[in-house]
Protein backbone atom coordinates (compact mmCIF):
# COMPACT_ATOMS: atom_id res chain seq x y z
CA UNK A 1 0.00 0.00 0.00
CA UNK A 2 1.27 3.28 -0.78
CA UNK A 3 2.63 5.44 1.76
CA UNK A 4 0.12 8.87 2.40
CA UNK A 5 2.75 10.54 4.17
CA UNK A 6 5.87 10.04 1.81
CA UNK A 7 6.99 13.74 0.54
CA UNK A 8 5.52 13.86 -2.73
CA UNK A 9 8.51 15.48 -5.42
CA UNK A 10 7.18 16.14 -8.91
CA UNK A 11 9.26 16.69 -11.52
CA UNK A 12 8.34 18.63 -14.64
CA UNK A 13 10.15 17.70 -17.85
CA UNK A 14 9.79 20.97 -20.80
CA UNK A 15 11.38 20.29 -23.90
CA UNK A 16 13.23 23.46 -25.15
CA UNK A 17 11.34 25.15 -28.16
CA UNK A 18 10.87 21.97 -29.44
CA UNK A 19 9.26 21.93 -32.71
CA UNK A 20 12.41 24.60 -34.30
CA UNK A 21 14.74 22.53 -31.87
CA UNK A 22 13.73 19.32 -33.91
CA UNK A 23 14.06 20.76 -36.99
CA UNK A 24 17.48 22.07 -36.54
CA UNK A 25 18.81 18.73 -34.84
CA UNK A 26 17.64 17.60 -38.53
CA UNK A 27 19.03 20.38 -40.34
CA UNK A 28 22.28 21.32 -38.56
CA UNK A 29 22.78 24.49 -40.70
CA UNK A 30 19.38 26.03 -39.07
CA UNK A 31 22.14 26.45 -35.59
CA UNK A 32 22.15 29.41 -34.62
CA UNK A 33 19.44 30.93 -36.86
CA UNK A 34 15.71 32.56 -36.29
CA UNK A 35 13.75 30.04 -36.96
CA UNK A 36 9.44 29.85 -37.09
CA UNK A 37 7.87 27.02 -37.27
CA UNK A 38 4.03 27.96 -38.78
CA UNK A 39 2.72 28.18 -41.55
CA UNK A 40 3.80 30.14 -44.79
CA UNK A 41 4.32 33.88 -44.34
CA UNK A 42 3.68 34.97 -47.88
CA UNK A 43 5.92 37.86 -47.51
CA UNK A 44 3.63 39.07 -44.72
CA UNK A 45 0.36 38.08 -45.99
CA UNK A 46 0.50 34.74 -44.31
CA UNK A 47 -2.96 33.23 -43.07
CA UNK A 48 -1.84 31.32 -40.14
CA UNK A 49 -0.25 31.55 -36.61
CA UNK A 50 3.51 30.71 -35.44
CA UNK A 51 3.14 27.29 -33.82
CA UNK A 52 6.70 27.61 -31.83
CA UNK A 53 10.38 29.69 -32.97
CA UNK A 54 13.89 29.32 -31.55
CA UNK A 55 15.30 31.32 -28.79
CA UNK A 56 17.02 32.99 -31.87
CA UNK A 57 13.95 34.26 -33.27
CA UNK A 58 12.20 34.91 -30.04
CA UNK A 59 15.03 38.12 -29.19
CA UNK A 60 13.04 39.80 -32.12
CA UNK A 61 9.80 39.64 -30.39
CA UNK A 62 8.21 36.02 -32.32
CA UNK A 63 6.61 34.25 -29.93
CA UNK A 64 4.21 31.07 -30.41
CA UNK A 65 0.23 31.77 -31.49
CA UNK A 66 1.45 35.40 -33.16
CA UNK A 67 0.22 35.47 -36.31
CA UNK A 68 2.38 34.74 -39.06
CA UNK A 69 1.96 37.81 -40.74
CA UNK A 70 3.39 39.70 -37.61
CA UNK A 71 6.08 37.19 -37.11
CA UNK A 72 7.49 38.35 -40.59
CA UNK A 73 7.27 41.73 -40.53
CA UNK A 74 8.89 41.44 -37.19
CA UNK A 75 11.72 39.48 -39.29
CA UNK A 76 11.77 38.59 -42.82
CA UNK A 77 14.88 37.40 -42.59
CA UNK A 78 13.64 34.17 -40.46
CA UNK A 79 13.70 30.56 -41.90
CA UNK A 80 10.14 29.78 -42.21
CA UNK A 81 9.23 26.25 -41.57
CA UNK A 82 6.09 23.97 -42.09
CA UNK A 83 4.56 21.99 -39.07
CA UNK A 84 6.02 18.55 -39.34
CA UNK A 85 3.66 16.78 -36.62
CA UNK A 86 4.55 13.16 -37.87
CA UNK A 87 8.52 13.82 -36.90
CA UNK A 88 7.64 15.89 -33.89
CA UNK A 89 5.63 12.96 -32.62
CA UNK A 90 7.94 10.35 -33.67
CA UNK A 91 11.10 12.42 -32.02
CA UNK A 92 8.08 12.85 -28.81
CA UNK A 93 7.34 9.21 -28.36
CA UNK A 94 11.47 8.78 -27.81
CA UNK A 95 11.86 11.33 -25.81
CA UNK A 96 9.13 10.33 -23.31
CA UNK A 97 9.64 6.44 -23.51
CA UNK A 98 12.95 7.61 -21.75
CA UNK A 99 11.71 9.63 -19.57
CA UNK A 100 9.03 7.16 -18.14
CA UNK A 101 12.04 5.18 -17.67
CA UNK A 102 12.97 7.55 -13.96
CA UNK A 103 9.11 7.94 -12.90
CA UNK A 104 7.34 5.88 -10.38
CA UNK A 105 4.44 8.08 -11.86
CA UNK A 106 4.28 9.39 -15.25
CA UNK A 107 2.09 11.91 -16.88
CA UNK A 108 2.33 13.59 -20.53
CA UNK A 109 0.18 16.52 -21.02
CA UNK A 110 1.25 17.38 -24.26
CA UNK A 111 3.95 16.37 -27.01
CA UNK A 112 6.63 17.73 -25.50
CA UNK A 113 6.10 17.78 -21.54
CA UNK A 114 5.65 15.67 -18.81
CA UNK A 115 5.68 15.53 -15.21
CA UNK A 116 7.07 12.70 -13.06
CA UNK A 117 6.87 11.60 -9.53
CA UNK A 118 9.39 10.33 -8.15
CA UNK A 119 8.33 10.14 -4.39
CA UNK A 120 8.18 6.47 -3.60
CA UNK A 121 11.94 5.96 -4.79
CA UNK A 122 13.36 8.84 -4.12
CA UNK A 123 12.63 11.02 -0.89
CA UNK A 124 15.01 13.91 -0.56
CA UNK A 125 16.13 17.13 -3.15
CA UNK A 126 19.23 16.18 -2.91
CA UNK A 127 18.70 12.85 -5.12
CA UNK A 128 15.89 14.57 -6.72
CA UNK A 129 18.68 16.91 -8.67
CA UNK A 130 20.83 14.38 -9.24
CA UNK A 131 18.26 12.52 -10.98
CA UNK A 132 17.03 15.40 -13.22
CA UNK A 133 20.56 16.07 -14.11
CA UNK A 134 20.10 12.39 -15.51
CA UNK A 135 17.25 12.77 -16.99
CA UNK A 136 18.50 16.08 -18.72
CA UNK A 137 22.01 14.09 -19.84
CA UNK A 138 20.36 11.31 -21.00
CA UNK A 139 17.90 13.48 -23.55
CA UNK A 140 20.97 15.45 -24.87
CA UNK A 141 23.15 12.58 -25.45
CA UNK A 142 20.33 9.94 -26.93
CA UNK A 143 17.99 12.83 -28.69
CA UNK A 144 20.63 15.39 -29.27
CA UNK A 145 18.24 17.95 -28.03
CA UNK A 146 17.98 19.80 -24.48
CA UNK A 147 14.77 19.98 -22.13
CA UNK A 148 14.12 22.15 -18.73
CA UNK A 149 13.03 20.49 -15.65
CA UNK A 150 11.23 22.19 -12.67
CA UNK A 151 11.93 20.08 -9.00
CA UNK A 152 8.99 20.56 -7.05
CA UNK A 153 6.52 19.55 -3.91
CA UNK A 154 3.94 19.71 -6.99
CA UNK A 155 2.78 19.73 -10.15
CA UNK A 156 1.55 23.51 -10.05
CA UNK A 157 4.88 24.90 -8.66
CA UNK A 158 7.28 22.15 -11.08
CA UNK A 159 5.50 23.51 -14.11
CA UNK A 160 6.72 27.38 -13.20
CA UNK A 161 9.98 26.13 -12.20
CA UNK A 162 10.43 24.90 -15.71
CA UNK A 163 10.09 27.98 -17.02
CA UNK A 164 12.43 30.01 -14.76
CA UNK A 165 15.61 29.57 -16.51
CA UNK A 166 15.48 28.35 -20.15
CA UNK A 167 16.57 26.69 -22.42
CA UNK A 168 18.41 23.69 -20.44
CA UNK A 169 17.89 24.72 -17.51
CA UNK A 170 17.29 23.46 -13.82
CA UNK A 171 15.18 24.97 -11.23
CA UNK A 172 14.42 23.44 -7.57
CA UNK A 173 11.99 24.43 -5.17
CA UNK A 174 11.92 22.75 -1.94
CA UNK A 175 8.55 22.97 0.24
CA UNK A 176 10.44 25.77 2.73
CA UNK A 177 11.06 27.72 -0.58
CA UNK A 178 8.20 28.01 -2.04
CA UNK A 179 6.79 31.77 -1.00
CA UNK A 180 10.54 32.92 -1.86
CA UNK A 181 10.11 31.56 -5.26
CA UNK A 182 6.66 31.89 -6.16
CA UNK A 183 5.28 35.42 -4.19
CA UNK A 184 7.64 37.88 -6.62
CA UNK A 185 6.58 36.47 -9.89
CA UNK A 186 4.17 38.37 -11.91
CA UNK A 187 0.96 36.67 -12.04
CA UNK A 188 0.88 35.82 -15.68
CA UNK A 189 3.16 32.85 -14.61
CA UNK A 190 0.46 31.10 -13.32
CA UNK A 191 -1.30 28.56 -15.94
CA UNK A 192 -4.71 29.70 -16.58
CA UNK A 193 -4.26 33.11 -16.03
CA UNK A 194 -4.05 34.97 -19.54
CA UNK A 195 -4.50 38.21 -20.96
CA UNK A 196 -8.49 38.16 -20.02
CA UNK A 197 -7.74 37.70 -16.47
CA UNK A 198 -4.55 39.77 -15.72
CA UNK A 199 -6.15 43.04 -16.41
CA UNK A 200 -9.21 42.38 -14.08
CA UNK A 201 -6.52 41.09 -11.40
CA UNK A 202 -4.64 44.35 -12.40
CA UNK A 203 -7.70 46.70 -11.31
CA UNK A 204 -7.77 44.96 -7.99
CA UNK A 205 -4.16 45.91 -7.26
CA UNK A 206 -3.40 42.18 -8.08
CA UNK A 207 0.19 42.07 -10.13
CA UNK A 208 2.05 39.56 -8.51
CA UNK A 209 1.53 35.67 -7.06
CA UNK A 210 2.60 37.13 -3.92
CA UNK A 211 -0.55 39.83 -3.98
CA UNK A 212 -2.86 37.68 -5.03
CA UNK A 213 -2.22 35.00 -2.41
CA UNK A 214 -2.53 37.27 0.28
CA UNK A 215 -5.72 39.16 -0.95
CA UNK A 216 -9.00 38.00 0.97
CA UNK A 217 -10.25 35.11 -1.24
CA UNK A 218 -13.77 36.65 -0.94
CA UNK A 219 -12.97 39.09 -2.78
CA UNK A 220 -11.63 36.79 -5.78
CA UNK A 221 -14.76 34.53 -5.65
CA UNK A 222 -16.64 37.90 -5.46
CA UNK A 223 -15.33 38.46 -8.76
CA UNK A 224 -14.38 35.39 -10.52
CA UNK A 225 -16.86 32.60 -8.32
CA UNK A 226 -15.33 29.05 -8.15
CA UNK A 227 -12.09 30.32 -10.32
CA UNK A 228 -10.98 32.88 -7.64
CA UNK A 229 -10.65 29.91 -4.92
CA UNK A 230 -8.60 28.04 -7.23
CA UNK A 231 -5.85 30.39 -8.44
CA UNK A 232 -6.48 31.62 -4.59
CA UNK A 233 -4.62 28.41 -3.49
CA UNK A 234 -2.43 28.08 -6.64
CA UNK A 235 -0.62 31.35 -5.94
CA UNK A 236 -0.20 29.32 -2.33
CA UNK A 237 1.53 26.71 -4.11
CA UNK A 238 -1.69 24.35 -3.16
CA UNK A 239 -2.07 21.91 -5.70
CA UNK A 240 -3.28 18.42 -4.66
CA UNK A 241 -3.49 16.84 -8.63
CA UNK A 242 -1.43 13.48 -8.52
CA UNK A 243 0.78 12.26 -11.76
CA UNK A 244 -2.04 10.12 -13.43
CA UNK A 245 -0.99 8.71 -17.07
CA UNK A 246 -3.35 9.54 -19.29
CA UNK A 247 -4.81 7.32 -21.61
CA UNK A 248 -8.19 8.35 -22.53
CA UNK A 249 -8.74 10.35 -25.77
CA UNK A 250 -11.18 13.54 -24.70
CA UNK A 251 -11.83 15.01 -28.29
CA UNK A 252 -10.82 15.24 -31.62
CA UNK A 253 -11.17 18.07 -33.64
CA UNK A 254 -9.31 19.94 -36.95
CA UNK A 255 -9.60 23.05 -38.19
CA UNK A 256 -8.42 25.53 -41.04
CA UNK A 257 -7.07 28.75 -41.54
CA UNK A 258 -8.26 30.14 -44.53
CA UNK A 259 -5.72 32.02 -47.58
CA UNK A 260 -8.51 34.56 -47.87
CA UNK A 261 -11.53 34.99 -45.46
CA UNK A 262 -14.67 33.77 -46.11
CA UNK A 263 -18.15 35.27 -46.20
CA UNK A 264 -20.20 33.08 -48.81
CA UNK A 265 -22.48 30.28 -46.57
CA UNK A 266 -21.89 28.39 -49.81
CA UNK A 267 -18.19 28.50 -48.97
CA UNK A 268 -18.94 28.11 -44.93
CA UNK A 269 -20.72 24.71 -45.54
CA UNK A 270 -17.99 23.29 -48.01
CA UNK A 271 -15.57 24.04 -45.68
CA UNK A 272 -16.95 22.54 -42.62
CA UNK A 273 -18.26 19.76 -44.81
CA UNK A 274 -14.73 19.05 -45.06
CA UNK A 275 -13.71 19.14 -41.66
CA UNK A 276 -16.06 16.78 -40.68
CA UNK A 277 -15.01 14.35 -43.18
CA UNK A 278 -11.64 14.82 -41.14
CA UNK A 279 -12.87 14.36 -37.83
CA UNK A 280 -14.87 11.18 -38.85
CA UNK A 281 -12.20 9.57 -40.52
CA UNK A 282 -10.07 9.88 -37.21
CA UNK A 283 -12.72 9.30 -35.14
CA UNK A 284 -13.42 5.58 -37.01
CA UNK A 285 -9.88 4.82 -37.15
CA UNK A 286 -9.36 5.67 -33.28
CA UNK A 287 -12.51 3.67 -32.49
CA UNK A 288 -14.94 6.10 -31.02
CA UNK A 289 -18.46 7.17 -31.14
CA UNK A 290 -19.18 10.73 -30.13
CA UNK A 291 -22.25 12.78 -27.90
CA UNK A 292 -20.68 16.15 -28.69
CA UNK A 293 -20.07 18.91 -31.63
CA UNK A 294 -18.15 21.64 -31.13
CA UNK A 295 -17.40 24.65 -33.20
CA UNK A 296 -14.42 27.38 -33.04
CA UNK A 297 -15.24 30.64 -35.60
CA UNK A 298 -12.38 33.26 -35.80
CA UNK A 299 -13.40 36.41 -37.65
CA UNK A 300 -10.86 38.50 -39.81
CA UNK A 301 -10.48 40.84 -36.73
CA UNK A 302 -9.52 37.87 -34.65
CA UNK A 303 -12.33 37.58 -32.86
CA UNK A 304 -12.68 34.07 -31.56
CA UNK A 305 -15.72 32.31 -30.41
CA UNK A 306 -16.71 28.46 -29.64
CA UNK A 307 -20.12 26.51 -29.64
CA UNK A 308 -20.94 23.27 -28.67
CA UNK A 309 -24.29 21.09 -29.17
CA UNK A 310 -24.71 17.43 -27.21
CA UNK A 311 -26.77 15.18 -29.11
CA UNK A 312 -29.68 12.50 -27.91
CA UNK A 313 -27.27 9.28 -28.60
CA UNK A 314 -23.66 8.76 -29.00
CA UNK A 315 -22.92 7.99 -32.87
CA UNK A 316 -20.54 7.30 -35.46
CA UNK A 317 -22.50 9.13 -38.00
CA UNK A 318 -20.44 12.06 -40.06
CA UNK A 319 -23.46 13.20 -41.47
CA UNK A 320 -24.46 14.10 -37.81
CA UNK A 321 -21.32 15.84 -37.39
CA UNK A 322 -21.74 18.12 -40.52
CA UNK A 323 -25.02 18.93 -39.45
CA UNK A 324 -24.70 20.12 -35.50
CA UNK A 325 -21.87 22.35 -36.95
CA UNK A 326 -24.35 24.36 -39.67
CA UNK A 327 -26.86 24.53 -37.16
CA UNK A 328 -23.87 25.89 -34.52
CA UNK A 329 -22.50 28.26 -37.17
CA UNK A 330 -26.00 29.84 -38.38
CA UNK A 331 -25.55 32.90 -35.58
CA UNK A 332 -22.52 33.91 -37.20
CA UNK A 333 -23.42 33.93 -40.94
CA UNK A 334 -23.86 37.74 -42.20
CA UNK A 335 -21.75 38.85 -39.10
CA UNK A 336 -18.45 39.31 -41.23
CA UNK A 337 -15.68 37.80 -42.63
CA UNK A 338 -14.12 34.30 -41.70
CA UNK A 339 -10.47 33.82 -41.03
CA UNK A 340 -10.69 30.60 -39.40
CA UNK A 341 -13.29 27.55 -38.66
CA UNK A 342 -12.81 24.45 -36.70
CA UNK A 343 -14.80 21.50 -36.15
CA UNK A 344 -14.42 18.69 -33.08
CA UNK A 345 -16.18 16.04 -31.49
CA UNK A 346 -16.17 15.14 -27.48
CA UNK A 347 -17.53 12.99 -24.60
CA UNK A 348 -15.49 10.06 -26.66
CA UNK A 349 -16.78 6.39 -26.03
CA UNK A 350 -14.90 3.40 -26.38
CA UNK A 351 -16.19 1.52 -29.36
CA UNK A 352 -15.42 -2.84 -29.47
CA UNK A 353 -12.45 -2.75 -32.56
CA UNK A 354 -14.37 -5.64 -33.77
CA UNK A 355 -17.75 -3.65 -33.82
CA UNK A 356 -19.68 -2.80 -36.86
CA UNK A 357 -20.09 0.23 -37.96
CA UNK A 358 -23.54 1.23 -39.41
CA UNK A 359 -23.34 4.88 -40.26
CA UNK A 360 -20.52 3.70 -42.79
CA UNK A 361 -22.79 1.80 -44.64
CA UNK A 362 -26.15 3.94 -44.60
Amino acid sequence: MENSSRERITLHVDMDSFYSSVEAREKPELKGLPVVVGSDPRKGKGRGVVSTCSYEAREFGIHSAMPISKAYKLCSDAVYLPVNMKLYKEVSANIMDLIRIFADRFQQVSVDEAYIDIGDSISDYESAILLAEKIKSEVKRLQRLTCSIGVAPNKIIAKIASDFNKPDGLTVVRPEEVEDFLFPLSVSKIPGIGKKTRPILKEMGIETVGQLATIDVQLLIARFGKSGVLMHQLANGIDTREVKERDVVKSISTEDTFDEDIYDPLEIERSFSELSEKVHVSLIKKHFRFRTVTIKVRFEDFRTYTRAKTLHAATTDKEAITKAALNLMEEFIGKGRFRLLGVGVTKLEKLDERQTFLSDFL
